[in-house]
């Protein structure tokens, strides 16, 4: 369907690299204008320049609401907004025991208030726009347990969840709400674990399709959910993991220890919890 977003205003926050960046550049590919969105606007133009098509960028910090506000200002302009993605996520590795006190809320403040504060200003911004879609960037690790990483899998659970019930809300409006939660994707924050052969080797195990992820492999499912080929689609967890989901979680107990140094995982994992 050539150019089925012309005349679209798509905001994509983390579009300065992986799958944020391969998600602008389909997006821009099929007619729509692209604002990324992201801290490092040095990286942002870069991309931009990599990006064939209208492109432009703001600087974000996700955390921030004033940020958000004006990313989504600016990716409105006076024609409105239609799209919006988000990227940003991470969490610190180590037992649940091992987390401080502060620390686990922290962790799952960083990827669930990005989502939050997106969805909040984008939605209201569509509503005045008539109508749009937002999807927002999950993992498989809301679906599955993944020892050692809580505090990111508790986020992205609640980003799940919180998908559900914005669709639920706004499909009134014309403004839907999806999700994409992708397997392990070879980006620049998984480098050392896709370039571990090992590790890799526990995964693929587990995988019915034996290779990584690619950005193009997530960005094709975010392109589908924006555009006008899912329009009966809103409320949806769209899962793209090469078919792991179907198996389990590889054993990464080794990759914990030499992390917290054995010492400090022995100690927590006989209650001596950090204060």
């Amino acid at each position: 369907m050539a150019e089925a977003l012309a005349g679209q205003r798509a905001l994509v926050v983390g579009g300065g690299s992986g799958i944020g960046l391969a998600t602008a550049r389909l997006l821009a590919a099929d007619g729509a204008h692209v604002t990324l969105a992201g801290r490092t606007v040095a990286k942002l133009e870069d991309a931009a320049a990599s990006i064939d098509g209208s492109v432009g960028v703001v600087g974000c910090d996700v955390l921030d609401a004033a940020d958000v506000r004006n990313a989504v200002a600016v990716a409105e302009g006076d024609e409105g907004l239609h799209i919006a993605v988000t990227v940003p996520g991470g969490g610190p590795f180590r037992p649940v025991l091992g987390y401080g006190d502060d620390e686990f809320d922290e962790a799952v403040r960083a990827n669930l208030r990005p989502q939050f504060l997106v969805l909040k200003h984008a939605g209201a911004a569509m509503v005045r726009t008539g109508g749009g879609s937002i999807i927002a960037v999950s993992s498989t690790v809301a679906d599955f347990p993944m020892p050692f990483n809580a505090g990111y899998s508790v986020g992205k659970a609640g980003v799940d969840q919180l998908v559900r019930i914005a669709a639920d809300e706004l499909g009134g409006v014309g403004v839907r709400v999806n999700g994409v939660r992708p397997g392990l994707t070879a980006t620049d924050s998984t480098a050392r674990m896709v370039g571990n052969p090992e590790l890799m080797a526990r995964f693929l195990e587990q995988q019915p399709i034996k290779r990584t992820g690619q950005p193009d492999d997530i960005a094709a499912a975010i392109r589908y959910l924006a555009g006008p080929e899912s329009s009966w689609v809103t409320g949806q967890i769209l899962t793209v993991d090469g078919g792991h989901t179907l198996r389990r979680f590889p054993d990464l107990t080794d990759i914990a220890r030499a992390t917290l140094g054995d010492d400090v995982f022995d100690a927590v994992m006989r209650g001596e919890v950090p204060r």
